[in-house]
């Protein structure tokens, strides 16, 4: 099993920043993906970003430029900086971790991200 908590979530005007940080525990295979999905009201939940343990980047169109994953496997942590946000990133935002042993998803119980003004 695998816990994951996040943090970094919370209320930006447009144009603003945040940066969301998610820690894995437990039981941690060296071959992963760690990344963030979000879902807005009435949506599915859509990938935003994802990063492998051996450094393959897969990011959604509409946030390239202006979010960037990273992380750091030491730590087990993801981070996703996120700049000039627009009302339409609004959404929850969840960490996922997948186990590519057990080919397992996991995932975090999201934090809220609010763009308004």
């Amino acid at each position: 099993q695998v816990q994951l908590v996040e943090s970094g979530g919370g209320l930006v005007q447009p144009g603003g920043s945040l940066r969301l940080s998610c820690v894995a525990s437990g039981s941690i295979f060296s071959v992963n993906v760690m990344g963030w999905y979000r879902q807005a009201p009435g949506k599915q939940r859509e990938l935003v970003a994802t990063k492998s343990s051996r450094g393959t980047i897969n990011v959604k169109d509409s946030v390239k430029g202006r979010f960037t994953i990273s992380r750091d496997n030491a730590k087990n942590t993801v981070y996703l900086e996120m700049n000039s946000l627009k009302p339409e990133d609004t959404a929850v935002y969840y960490c996922n971790f997948f186990d590519g042993r057990l080919q397992a998803n996991y995932w975090g119980q999201g934090t809220q991200v609010t763009v308004s003004s």
